[in-house]
């Protein structure tokens, strides 16, 4: 049942993040703005206002749901649990609750930073919701929380990576029908791996050259910082705790921090391998550049089974796709676009929303493609890193994918 509009016209500086623009109602200048769609943060309503936008006609039905708690931003607050709202819906549905929690999980991730460094206890709560939001969109529709994993924010890679492990894993544990309980047992572990990072010298974690033996043995300690720091939270499944403890151990047992091998580590411990070194080859980090997801997957396999367990990366692959939603593919008529849908009866084929031509080096009207489609005679070339072509993807990506 759709929800009556309720529309109303409000002051710029009444405009809250999370609200539904329907149109401008008064502005100064001759900018052309989009008026349609969710204002979904505060930085885009600063846009706004810079724009010269003074009054705004909006619909109060179609407001996000973004808590404020005791004034700290939505973006900073605890996520809010959708459980049991399971109903399948289609990516654009979905894509705006996904982009909140995945705002709201990368917010939880800064302040548990912070509460660390403080000496203050996590609130496992707080990360057992976000597992169970993260849970909730997975399974009303997975392509949304993979397609904003995928934008990422320069310089983030600390606060977004957890995060992207965590979702990748519930995707992962859904491929494998795993029970809800297990999926945010190993949701939450993934959440929390790397919380050790905080307790490494920012010098050798930021560091953008080469780490010298002592730094990179410093830098793994990390992993046993986690541990310890895990072990004191009350209630955390020791599952949770195993998922962090034994993300860098490999099956040939030449991983860290114990050499653990083959059936010393559990399918959990496979499993997160295998996510967490996908996310972190695809992140463009301070000392080096990003790979492609397709780059990621060959590397796996190479390493395969030597180091990674190979039945579980052929599931995988088949949960996220071979150009899993967000990459950003060059086609055979000289066009870019980015990976909107999968298709899971040709994932060779996906759904594309094209925006660039290569030939010309210039933007070009924004289409969607469904190369599926027997009218479209197109093909992927390969998958493509968005500055070799000197693109703002994450500016593209707010513009033409989120509005």
């Amino acid at each position: 049942m759709t929800t009556p509009a309720q529309l109303k016209i409000l002051s710029i500086s009444d405009l809250q993040p999370g609200m539904y623009v329907v149109s401008v109602h008064k502005q100064k200048g001759n900018v052309e703005i989009k008026t349609q769609g969710w204002a979904r943060t505060a930085a885009v309503i600063e846009q706004l206002k810079k724009k010269g936008v003074l009054e705004l006609v909006v619909d109060l039905s179609k407001t996000l749901e973004q808590p404020k708690t005791n004034g700290v931003d939505a973006a900073e607050a605890t996520p809010v649990s959708q459980s049991k709202n399971r109903e399948k819906v289609s990516f654009e549905q979905e894509l705006g609750q996904a982009n909140v929690l995945y705002q709201q999980a990368k917010g939880l991730q800064k302040k548990a930073f912070a509460d660390i460094k403080a000496g203050r206890e996590l609130n496992l709560q707080q990360f057992q919701d976000c597992a169970t939001g993260f849970i909730d969109s997975v399974f009303r529709n997975q392509d949304a929380l993979l397609c904003i994993s995928r934008i990422r924010e320069k310089d983030a890679y600390l606060l977004e990576h957890s995060v992207n492990v965590s979702i990748l894993m519930t995707i992962f544990a859904k491929q494998l029908k795993f029970d809800e309980e297990l999926i945010q047992q190993l949701a939450t572990g993934a959440l929390l791996h790397d919380i050790g990072k905080i307790l490494v010298p920012d010098s050798i974690l930021n560091k953008p050259g080469k780490l010298t033996a002592e730094e990179f043995a410093e830098m793994r300690r990390h992993v046993v910082y986690s541990h310890e720091i895990l072990q004191k939270i009350p209630g955390l499944s020791p599952i949770s705790i195993d998922v962090a403890a034994v993300h860098h151990e490999r099956l040939d047992g030449k991983g860290y921090p114990h050499g653990l091998a083959d059936q010393q580590i559990s399918v959990y411990g496979r499993m997160i391998s295998i996510v967490d070194t996908y996310d972190a080859i695809t992140a463009q980090r301070c000392y080096k550049e990003g790979q492609t997801g397709i780059s990621a997957l060959k590397i796996l396999k190479r390493e395969s089974p030597q180091s990674y367990d190979p039945v579980l990366l052929a599931q995988f692959i088949k949960a996220i796709g071979i150009h899993p939603v967000g990459t950003l593919v060059k086609l055979s008529n000289e066009k870019l676009g980015i990976v909107l849908k999968a298709n899971e009866q040709d994932p060779l084929r996906p759904v594309i929303k094209v925006f660039y031509n290569c030939k010309f080096k210039r933007y070009i009207e924004v289409s969607v493609i469904d190369l599926a489609s027997n009218k479209v005679d197109l093909e992927i070339e390969g998958a493509v890193m968005p500055e070799d072509f000197g693109i703002d993807i994450i500016r593209f990506f707010r513009q033409s994918v989120l509005e």
